[in-house]
């Protein structure tokens, strides 16, 4: 049930990308690195608390006095690297506008500006004395150096892994046999059903249209939702009856961003698995719901009784890693077959 299918079984070589979209190219006004993400303030805290807990074993004798250390490091690090983290969040705008080199120097200033107010939480509390501004700042500054060069790795890491989905997908939306179906329908409707056989190359042509432009790292819900309306409804001319298709969308969920051409593939597998297969065809149910800040998106299909052996779930592993490189650790993506019906859930931050 998990197999794909919907991949072409060649690949073509990725092509380079053009000089000024290679990341040690990058223009002003790109930013180079992100801290806005929960799942980067998250390891931020951490890496800086894991460096306090080694620091605190210089000169401790014993576990109290390690404690002591470590306490009194952490009432400094902590508060710094959340201000940092928020400061360069806040003022991504204006970071990004900087050349690349101008983006490096505001992090790294940020950092030693961010612990010299850690010292001097210190100092204003009489934890040190004197306190070490030189020392501080020095250590801030190299602390986000470290920090700034891991998320431009980050950042850099996800461009070709972006530019293989993106070209997956491209495959996937030009695979000649769905391509040869939708035109043998179209073909078989000219003379019979003139007004449905336009209509089915008028929803192709938008589907192409789509599928071939150039896209942006994340596109809002209500493309994605109408992207695969128009492959139902070419897929309902195919299959008739057999293809019974149930929308439940909340309004308020049509504005969350993913990942371009996400939705097509999980409704493809749904016509694929669940349709294709079956005599009496099945029901394919879309369902999209937010909740406070999050955005819920369910694919549904029932699954005729024994069908084909589970494949090897390029589909779904594509879909699963694309959404963890646009929101990281706040995006979840869930995948089951309960009771004859293969569900599909993602959850999407807003």
């Amino acid at each position: 049930m998990q197999d794909s299918r919907i991949l072409s079984t060649f690949h073509d070589p990725a092509s380079k990308l053009p000089l000024s979209q290679m990341p040690e190219h990058r223009q002003a006004g790109e930013l180079l690195f992100e801290t806005c993400q929960l799942g980067i303030v998250l390891r931020a805290v951490l890496f800086v608390q894991a460096i306090m807990w080694v620091a605190a074993l210089y000169g401790a004798q014993g576990l109290v006095a390690w404690l002591e250390r470590l306490a009194i490091l952490t009432a400094a690090a902590l508060p710094s690297v959340l201000i940092w983290l928020l400061v360069t969040c806040m003022l991504k705008r204006v970071i990004g506008r900087l050349p690349a080199a101008g983006q490096w120097t505001c992090g790294i200033a940020l950092g030693a500006v961010s612990a010299i107010y850690g010292c001097g939480m210190l100092s204003w509390t009489h934890l040190v004395a004197p306190a070490p501004w030189v020392a501080s700042a020095a250590t801030g500054a190299l602390v986000a150096a470290v920090m700034v060069a891991g998320l431009v790795w980050r950042s850099r890491a996800k461009e070709p892994a972006g530019t293989t989905a993106r070209l997956a997908e491209l495959q996937a939306r030009i695979r000649p046999h769905f391509l040869f179906n939708t035109l043998n329908s179209a073909i078989a409707l000219v003379r019979a059903e003139p007004a449905k056989a336009e209509t089915l190359l008028e929803d192709l042509s938008e589907l192409f249209r789509h599928a071939l432009a150039d896209t942006k790292e994340d596109v809002p819900l209500r493309q994605e939702l109408e992207l695969a309306e128009h492959y139902l409804a070419i897929e309902q001319i195919r299959f008739g009856d057999r293809l019974r298709v149930e929308w439940n969308l909340d309004d308020k969920a049509s504005a969350a961003r993913l990942p371009p051409l996400i939705l097509q593939p999980l409704v493809e597998n749904a016509v694929k698995h669940g349709v294709e297969p079956s005599p009496t065809g099945a029901t394919v149910r879309i369902t999209t719901k937010r909740r406070g800040s999050t955005v819920i998106i369910k694919v549904t299909n029932t699954v005729p009784a024994g069908s084909g052996s589970p494949g090897n779930g390029l589909a779904l592993d594509n879909v699963r890693q694309r959404l963890e490189l646009l929101h990281d650790v706040e995006g979840r993506f869930q995948s089951a077959l309960v009771d004859g019906v293969y569900q599909v859930r993602l959850e999407i931050p807003i």
